[in-house]
């Protein structure tokens, strides 16, 4: 089902009115319409909106079987808390509420505000996202709050603010890209991670494909250039090399809407094409042929994904590729441009309203005191008690548990356990806290390690908005009622909030008003919502932000489909050109780690998987973690295909069976990311973060393989005890 297939008719009450929502999993969020299922008890039926225009009547696998987590056997229907035997055991919603209100102010008064953190995720509506922003700054008065988004599309964020003065995964419609002669795709594999967006790709006139590994997207591009893993910077500064010493690059328009340009120009002198294809190991000719498809091309795009992204220099790495598209002419030019793909379903709007350590909603900085006052007026306090910024994921995770570090953590649409750097370390800092608290509707192995676990809806059961990879903002619409016993995200925060002595109308729990509080605090920043209502989004009208608010007797704003065709973001107006340069990885290769593991997604899974591994058609294609490799990397260490090997790393080993891969580069294995215990892939990953986004550097980690006998524990089983078990 590679670019969304149709499927035969399943059982659905023809009668019964199709609610239309959205897919939960990534970016692109297709388009979908749910009706319920015509047997008691079934999940509803899922078809492919065929009039919304990101997906045009197409979705992947995970998005024909979405229905099915709704109905997961281990759905979580009661909160559960912790007992004297150390067993998650039922418990009354006012029991698992008044635990976790009483230990957090116990906490606080011992050790500060900043001793209680809060975790959320890419995933969250806006109206989540914003509530939960606002419950740490507030209700908390913490410091500590970031989101599982910062190991996405970080990197990407800093990048485009520094070169554009703003950032919007893609500032153009997703459709635009159907009318190019010619994309680079740096570092993504939508064919597998979003496969109907290749419905817009599949008609470029060229895909030019940079990644180590021959995905399925590379298998349809024109060019195909694979470098070692953690060479990408200097394969964009070898673009840019090409395309100003071969007289490719667009004089005119680096003269008018740029500056900056002589600086990264003297980093580039440096990269001509034979030396990067000595560092990268991509000849020169097929940098040359790249760079000519698309100054050949009369619409051309560069895109940028995760591969480009999570690395410790992945803000540079990124700013390199769209100095490369500034010089070509391309930002802000119709029919052509730069984007980011943005991987997590609400990744776009989840970073912009304030779950973010350094940021206020409407994409405004915490340290900036016209934003403080602006959002602390629409929240009723004082700008002098909002807490300032606080640590990036990585770090908050890391600080855990420790003397200086938070005691107590609440957890909000993620599953760190599997999807952050460095697990093991990870899972350690989870064991050693006062209080951790997971919110979510599947028992994951985060929930597993809690003290307190609170079932809350997922998405057909409930109403919100999010804003997808183009920054059109959409409607999550209820097409189910939850099963009994389990309450809203929204819901928990309010409850929690006036537990801890907040006023009721600080946190209320409808979608709808919270989204009118959102518009209000929003209004103004780079991210201005103030324009768009529920109201208008029912009506079907396309809503890009910014949409500022307009004067009452005046026709509404349009939305903004596509930015920088006038100006950039910047004061004055000029797009900016870093100034970047490679540099290596932090991890090594030497004797005892040979070769580099680079890690990334599969077709039939999601993130950590806590969703895709409880649909049985999804675990029937990828039933176990695997690790890709070339039959001669194999033969070295005496391993076939389908035997269990390890992969070690400084950090960590990693049990996955052996997929032999002809087109793989020999000293370079992959591992995707999505399974638990002794399979997870995280486990190799290191610490090093980028000194600008503070991504971490999941793409390269120096390691080995061996092989494994046959007492040894297979790939699924827990590498390490948790807390308890779930009663």
């Amino acid at each position: 089902m590679g670019t969304g297939s149709s499927r035969a008719p399943s059982s659905a009450d023809p009668e019964e009115p199709a609610v239309a929502t959205h897919c939960p999993y990534c970016a692109l969020q297709c388009g979908t319409l749910l009706r319920s299922g015509a047997a008691p008890g079934a999940p509803p039926h899922v078809e492919p909106d065929a009039g919304f225009p990101v997906n045009r009547g197409g979705l992947c696998q995970k998005g024909w079987t979405a229905p099915a987590v709704l109905r997961a056997p281990d759905r979580l229907r009661t909160p559960l808390v912790r007992d004297r035997a150390d067993r998650l055991a039922p418990a009354a919603w006012d029991t698992a509420l008044d635990t976790v209100a009483s230990r957090l102010a116990a906490i606080r008064a011992a050790h500060g505000p900043d001793s209680v953190a809060v975790f959320g995720g890419g995933g969250l509506t806006n109206e989540k996202a914003y509530l939960l922003g606002k419950f740490a700054r507030v209700a908390l008065g913490t410091r500590m709050i970031d989101y599982n988004g910062r190991f996405c599309m970080s990197s990407a964020a800093a990048a485009g603010v520094a070169a554009f003065g703003l950032d919007r995964g893609l500032p153009f419609p997703v459709t635009d890209l159907a009318e190019a002669d010619t994309v680079l795709l740096a570092g993504a594999n939508p064919a597998e991670t979003m496969p109907p967006l290749m419905r817009h790709l599949g008609k470029a006139g060229a895909l030019v494909v940079i990644d180590p590994r021959r995905t399925p997207t590379a298998e349809r591009a024109a060019l195909h250039l694979a470098p070692a893993p953690g060479t990408d910077l200097a394969l964009a500064l070898g673009l840019l090399h090409v395309a100003v010493a071969e007289g490719m690059h667009d004089e005119e328009y680096v003269r008018t809407r740029t500056v900056g340009f002589r600086a990264a120009w003297r980093r580039a002198a440096g990269w001509w094409p034979e030396r990067v294809e000595l560092v990268t190991g991509v000849p020169a000719a097929a940098q040359r042929e790249a760079v000519r498809l698309l100054r050949e091309a009369r619409r051309a795009y560069v895109l940028t994904g995760r591969g480009a992204e999570q690395h410790s220099k992945g803000t540079d790495t990124v700013a390199a590729f769209v100095n490369f598209a500034l010089a070509l002419g391309l930002p802000g030019r119709p029919g052509s441009g730069y984007g980011c793909l943005t991987g997590q379903g609400n990744g776009q709007g989840g970073r912009e309203h304030g779950q973010k350590a350094d940021q206020l909603p409407g994409y405004r900085h915490l340290t900036d005191p016209a934003a403080r006052a602006h959002v602390a007026g629409v929240w009723g306090v004082e700008p002098d008690s909002l807490p300032g910024p606080g640590l990036s994921a990585a770090e908050l995770l890391g600080a855990l548990g420790t003397d200086r570090g938070p005691r107590a953590l609440l957890v909000f649409g993620s599953n760190p356990v599997v999807s952050a750097p460095d697990a093991g370390r990870v899972q350690r800092r989870l064991a050693g806290l006062d209080l951790l608290v997971v919110a979510d509707f599947v028992p994951s192995e985060t929930a597993a390690m809690a003290d307190v676990v609170l079932p809350v809806t997922q998405w057909a059961e409930e109403e919100g908005t999010l804003t997808n990879l183009e920054g059109r903002v959409l409607r999550r619409r209820r097409a189910l009622a939850p099963p009994p016993g389990v309450r809203t995200d929204l819901a928990v925060l309010r409850a929690l909030a006036l537990r801890l002595g907040e006023p009721a109308h600080r946190f209320p729990d409808d979608p709808r008003r919270v989204f009118d509080e959102l518009r209000r605090a929003s209004a103004g920043g780079p991210a201005d919502y103030g324009g768009i209502s529920y109201d208008r989004l029912d009506a079907g009208e396309a809503l890009h932000w910014p949409c500022p608010a307009t004067p009452a007797d005046g026709p509404p704003h349009p939305g903004t489909p596509r930015l920088f065709l006038d100006r950039f973001a910047h004061p004055d107006g000029m797009a900016r050109f870093q100034d970047v340069d490679h540099r290596e990885p932090a991890d090594a290769r030497d004797d005892r780690f040979p070769l580099w593991a680079t890690t990334g997604r599969q077709l039939a899974h999601y993130q950590s998987g806590a969703q895709t591994r409880r649909v049985p058609e999804l675990v029937r294609a990828a039933p176990e973690a695997v690790v890709e490799m070339h039959p001669d990397t194999a033969a070295r260490a005496g391993l076939a295909e389908g035997e269990l090997a390890r992969v070690r790393s400084a950090r960590g080993a990693v049990l996955a069976r052996v997929r032999l891969v002809a087109t793989l580069r020999t000293d370079t294995v992959f591992l995707p990311f999505h399974f638990p215990g002794h399979g997870r892939a995280n486990l190799l990953t290191g610490t090093a973060l980028d000194p600008r986004s503070r991504m971490p550097e999941f793409k390269v980690s120096a390691v080995c393989v061996e092989r494994v006998g046959a007492e040894e524990p297979r790939a699924g089983v827990p590498a390490v005890a948790v807390r308890g078990a779930a009663g």
